[in-house]
């Protein structure tokens, strides 16, 4: 099997089960039209993070990633009346992207997009804590130290997701130079030492290629 194949099943289940609308198609026009990278999530991950959003009843989540919003529009669908998206974006030009997207998905009451280095911001949202539901998809080297507030903004019954720590199977790679491999090891390694957090990952193919995440359970 190859990544046209991965991308044709993709397509597949997309067509049936996925369906995005002029929203979601948009933010990914205007991401690429800005000039950002295409590291949004798939659209049928995009749905998988909606249905864990919704199966798990969450009413506040934490986003630390915003890129161009397209994640974020579909977790912030997933949320009951009342329910509150933070967000989190370092880059500047980025989290305008992402605002004007999330603005016409008619999400702009709902996720607050705050903009600056996450670790700097993380601090902030203790008063506002916790958080039902911790997205992760920002730069990989710091995925430790996002994890830590994660446990920290979260309660028990929260899910934490850590999105690309496959990385084209370089996670098994104990002596890669990569700093964002070796920083997404150490997030696992962490997540497995850790007494509040119970986890697995899943290793995922499709139109983004050979990648996978974590998902965890604090449990106490």
């Amino acid at each position: 099997m190859d990544q046209q194949t991965w991308t044709a099943v993709d397509g597949y289940f997309e067509g049936l089960l996925v369906r995005e609308d002029e929203a979601l198609v948009g933010a990914v026009a205007d991401s690429t039209a800005a000039g950002l990278p295409g590291h949004q999530v798939a659209p049928n991950q995009g749905k998988l993070l909606n249905l864990l959003a919704r199966i798990h009843g969450a009413r506040r989540i934490l986003e630390i990633g915003t890129l161009g919003g397209y994640s974020t529009i579909w977790l912030a669908r997933a949320l009951p009346a009342g329910g509150e998206l933070v967000t989190l974006e370092v880059d500047e030009a980025r989290a305008g992207v992402a605002a004007a997207n999330i603005a016409r998905a008619g999400l702009g009451e709902v996720v607050d997009v705050r903009r600056g280095p996450a670790l700097e911001l993380l601090p902030g949202l203790l008063g506002s804590a916790p958080f039902d539901l911790v997205f992760i998809d920002a730069d990989k080297p710091s995925n430790p130290a996002y994890l830590e507030w994660a446990v920290r903004l979260t309660r028990p019954g929260s899910i934490i997701i850590g999105d690309n720590v496959v990385r084209d199977g370089a996670v098994v790679d104990a002596d890669s130079a990569d700093p964002r491999v070796q920083g997404v090891r150490r997030f696992t390694e962490l997540i497995a030492e850790h007494p509040r957090l119970t986890a697995t990952a899943l290793q995922t193919v499709g139109s983004k290629g050979y990648d996978g995440l974590v998902l965890a359970l604090v449990t106490d």
